[in-house]
């Protein structure tokens, strides 16, 4: 991830990784046959990683904390530094063009899902959610000033209002 955050995946070379990781070149060829098989790892990794933080505030008892102020602060959170972020939107446009790669990012998919059916039980809704999640996250990478957790807490409660207007 530290090599394409910084060169992008076009620079992901088995030389590279190994450089990165202070590891023969051997040894990234013996893990991965191909580029893509480690690119794929990699985004399999990142979509791991970023579903358990969304389970863990599904799951997360009510402690009088707005789970919506919570995934707006982890929001702001991952934003700072953006290197790992941009790195994973390189990895989710690579995985547009390469089928075998969109599998790692469905516990993604639904792992946003389940964020949202805590406050909403239409399907729409769910799905404007899940989608848009990231679109705000892109949008933040390319803001000049990255939005604060109270910004990204107030689009957060106009995707996932209230219900009933509580």
């Amino acid at each position: 991830m530290r090599v394409i955050a910084r060169d992008g995946a076009a620079g992901v070379t088995h030389r590279t990784v190994a450089r990165e990781a202070e590891l023969p070149t051997t040894a990234t060829t013996y893990y991965f046959s191909s580029i893509d098989a480690l690119l794929t790892a990699a985004l399999t990794q990142c979509m791991e990683e970023d579903s358990a933080r969304i389970e863990a505030l599904v799951d997360a008892p009510d402690d009088g904390v707005d789970k919506r102020r919570s995934l707006a602060l982890l929001m702001a959170e991952i934003l700072s530094p953006p290197g790992h972020l941009l790195a994973e939107f390189e990895l989710f446009l690579l995985a547009a063009r390469r089928p075998e790669q969109r599998a790692a990012t469905r516990r993604w998919t639904e792992a946003l899902a389940a964020f949202a059916r805590q406050f909403t039980d239409e399907p729409l809704r769910v799905k404007l959610f899940a989608q848009a999640y990231d679109g705000l996250l892109l949008q933040a990478l390319l803001a000049d000033k990255p939005p604060t957790p109270d910004e990204f807490e107030e689009l957060l409660r106009e995707l996932l209002p209230d219900p009933d207007g509580a």
